[in-house]
Formats: C-alpha cells, sequence, structure tokens
C-alpha cells in the first residue's frame, strides 16, 4: 500500500515539473472570414451629380438681373433660375454657356429670339434665358425627338417645357433616379432652388436635348 501512495506521488512531481519546464504556445486567434468587398456604387452621369450637388446649396428663385463678370460670371451661390442650374452643371464639364452663347450672339444676333427689345447682345442675362439656351442647344446639333416616354430621356438630357397654367418657360435636367411608376425625375429649380422631383409629363415639352459624347481625338467622326 506504502508502495502504490509512493509510486503515485512520484508521478504527480514528474507531471507538475513537466507542466512547469513547458514553452507556453502562444494564442493565434482564428483568422477572421474572408469577405467579399462591396460593389461600386454606381456613379451618376457627371452632369447629373454637378445638378444633383446644387440641392441644398441654391435654396432661393430669384429672377432678378445682376452684372456679372465674364467669362465664368454667376449669380450669388444660393440663388438663381432654371437655367443657372443647368449653366452650373454645364461649368463643370468645361463648357461656359454665358460665353459660349454671348460669342454665337454676337456673330449671328440675327438668329437669337428678339421679344426682350435688345439691339445687341447682353452677356449678363443672354445665357440665363430658356429661349437662348434653346437656340444655342439647337444649333450645336443637341436636339432630339420631343419624347413621348420614359425610355426617350437618358440621364443628363436637358429638357425644356411650356409650364401648365402659366404658360412661362422652364428648362432641367433629366436625372437617373425615377419614380415609383418609372418616370425620370427632373433635377431643376422652379420656385425654391434646385430639387430633384417628379414633372417630366407634368407639363408640355418643347425642348429636348443631348450634349454629344466627346470624341477621342483623331477619332473618325
Amino acid at each position: 500500500m506504502r508502495l502504490a501512495r509512493c509510486a503515485s506521488l512520484c508521478l504527480m512531481l514528474l507531471t507538475l515539473a513537466a507542466c512547469r519546464n513547458e514553452t507556453p504556445v502562444a494564442f493565434e486567434p482564428a483568422a477572421p472570414p474572408a469577405t467579399v468587398p462591396d460593389a461600386p456604387p454606381l456613379l451618376s452621369p457627371s452632369l447629373v451629380s454637378a445638378a444633383r450637388a446644387q440641392i441644398g446649396v441654391v435654396r432661393v428663385y430669384d429672377p432678378a438681373y445682376f452684372s456679372l463678370s465674364y467669362p465664368g460670371g454667376d449669380v450669388p451661390a444660393d440663388r438663381g433660375v432654371c437655367t443657372d442650374v443647368v449653366i452650373r452643371a454645364l461649368r463643370t464639364q468645361g463648357l461656359d454657356l454665358q460665353q459660349a452663347i454671348h460669342e454665337d450672339m454676337r456673330a449671328h444676333f440675327a438668329l437669337y429670339p428678339r421679344q426682350w427689345g435688345l439691339s445687341r447682345p447682353d452677356r449678363n442675362i443672354d445665357h440665363r434665358r430658356v429661349l437662348n439656351q434653346m437656340r444655342w442647344f439647337e444649333r450645336q446639333g443637341w436636339q432630339q425627338a420631343t419624347g413621348v416616354s420614359a425610355d426617350d430621356f437618358s440621364p443628363g438630357d436637358i429638357v425644356a417645357w411650356k409650364l401648365t397654367g402659366s404658360g412661362l418657360l422652364h428648362v432641367g435636367i433629366v436625372s437617373d433616379r425615377r419614380s415609383q411608376e418609372g418616370t425620370p425625375l427632373i433635377l431643376h429649380n422652379i420656385s425654391a432652388g434646385t430639387q430633384e422631383d417628379d414633372i417630366l409629363f407634368r407639363h408640355a415639352i418643347i425642348g429636348h436635348y443631348r450634349q454629344p459624347e466627346a470624341r477621342t481625338p483623331g477619332a473618325l467622326p
């Protein structure tokens, strides 16, 4: 009996000695599970993004006449009219409608609408008038069929209307977002700054324009 107890005690002492002399193995947490990166978000066409960026910045509809610098002149950043949405968006694409329309009117004044009683171009206001923008777009070959369904319009298209009731003219940019019914929304300033609304087919469309895609230098037309 004593011999068995002695053997058991010796075995316990040997086991404790072995534990004290063992080099601990460093703990390595399990590697996190591999994840698939999120797909990059779809980018809005640059003209649409430039118009949408005006939301919350342009908060006032202000048709007042302003004396502007030239070229690149702009009304105060928090205000404007419908045409200013188009002007500001196109400037981000390297196109200054103030300069482009003024130069074309200087060379071809008789081809532009004359109902404002002007005898010469006015670089402060000409580019901010819907009819002048429409005429310039037509002269650049941007005109499209008026369009009768949602699929006739692409993001970045420019649309002009004659407003129901008032008969006033209006212009805006087609968004890449649609209403629940599938109608493209419009980025525009009709009364309270730049907004994104479902108005495409709520008024009579009188103009539909699309900026030609830039060609690679030297490419055939």
